[in-house]
């Protein structure tokens, strides 16, 4: 898994670096006006599943659109080529752990380019203002026709990563706040690879963070690093002051060990590259409390310089963003089942 997660990473930005076939600049900023997604139609959607379970997942992708050509737009089209052909690679990654408990329904959306909620973050020290716009403004329209079309009163689950966890954030604190409705239905939000903070559940005391392995209606976040930034308090994109993380090992919330022996399982590709199999890649955890992080010793596969480049600028030099969800895959499948069994059981 370390080797494809690596390739994911380096094919995102490579396509943005080099160029995305004949898509101009100047095609890219009418598609973003102009194409505003309807979610009526099965093209403004990655996945509508079939329904075969009792619980849905609505999943926010993470960021596939790089944006770092000359004159590139902030925010992606809905056909922009960086999102929809990563799409796969994501869904195979993160969203998948959901699939056996659940049915998943995955959105496209008008994401902002990490370029562009790079500089934001650089300048306000978060990236809300890049995400609180188009972005949140196009998953409500989504979750509106979820609800309103396909959900037929099932519990269901918010997933998601990176950027779309910061839009699960302001989906959390604004969307589900105006339809109670709505949020009584939620067995868990899993808001992985961005910081969920003290603050946060101060100002949003309808939310709740996760105490344990099998609570509901709560929250349950994550970021993953190694200790080179841990040691030196590396400042990342995905972490702000007063996070909180619970291990995805042991699901407490102090600094106890997880060695890998309860890890489950890892995601990983086989020898041969050609599919996906559960392993073991030294994934241990533990909560770093002061920083609001799990420190790993599981290592990652070193990515070609320019790349790195990118990488540690955004996620810090021994970050783990890419394996949030790899690393500790069947022990998500295993907690999504639990918590959706302890949600029927209270109804």
């Amino acid at each position: 898994m370390k080797k494809f997660l690596s390739m994911a990473f380096a094919l995102v930005i490579a396509l943005s670096l080099t160029g995305c076939g004949d898509n101009t600049a100047e095609k890219t900023v009418e598609k973003t006006v102009k194409n505003t997604p309807d979610y009526s139609q099965k093209s403004s959607w990655y996945q509508i599943p079939e329904i075969t379970k009792d619980v849905d997942t609505f999943y926010i992708l993470a960021t596939e659109y790089m944006g770092f050509d000359e004159g590139a737009p902030n925010y992606a089209a809905m056909d922009e080529p960086e999102m929809v052909e990563s799409a796969p690679f994501q869904y195979a990654t993160n969203a998948s752990a959901f699939e056996e408990s659940t049915n998943v329904f995955l959105p496209f959306y008008r994401q902002s380019s990490l370029k562009y909620a790079g500089e934001v973050w650089r300048r306000d020290g978060n990236g809300d203002a890049a995400l609180s716009g188009i972005p949140y403004e196009d998953i409500t329209a989504a979750l509106d026709y979820y609800f309103e079309n396909y959900n037929n009163g099932r519990p269901f689950i918010l997933a998601s990563h990176s950027q779309g966890s910061a839009i699960s954030k302001l989906v959390l604190k604004k969307y589900f706040k105006e339809h109670p409705e709505y949020y009584s239905r939620m067995v868990a939000a899993y808001v992985i690879g961005y910081a969920v903070t003290k603050d946060d559940l101060d100002a949003n005391p309808h939310l709740k963070f996760a105490s344990g392995e099998s609570d509901t209606g709560v929250i349950i976040s994550w970021n993953t690093e190694g200790k080179g930034n841990v040691e030196n308090n590396v400042k990342t994109c995905v972490l702000y002051p007063n996070a909180i993380s619970i291990n995805p090992l042991n699901w407490k919330l102090d600094g106890t060990y997880a060695p890998t022996s309860e890890n489950l399982g890892s995601l990983m590709l086989n020898e041969e590259q050609t599919q996906f199999v559960i392993g073991d890649v030294g994934a241990d955890a533990q909560v770093i409390p002061e920083r609001g992080v799990i420190l790993t010793n599981a290592q990652i596969e070193p990515m070609p310089p320019e790349l790195a480049a990118v990488a540690t600028e955004f996620f810090g030099p021994d970050g783990r963003h890419e394996s949030d969800y790899t690393f500790y895959y069947n022990n998500i499948k295993a907690n999504v089942a639990k918590r959706i069994a302890t949600f029927k059981a209270g109804k």
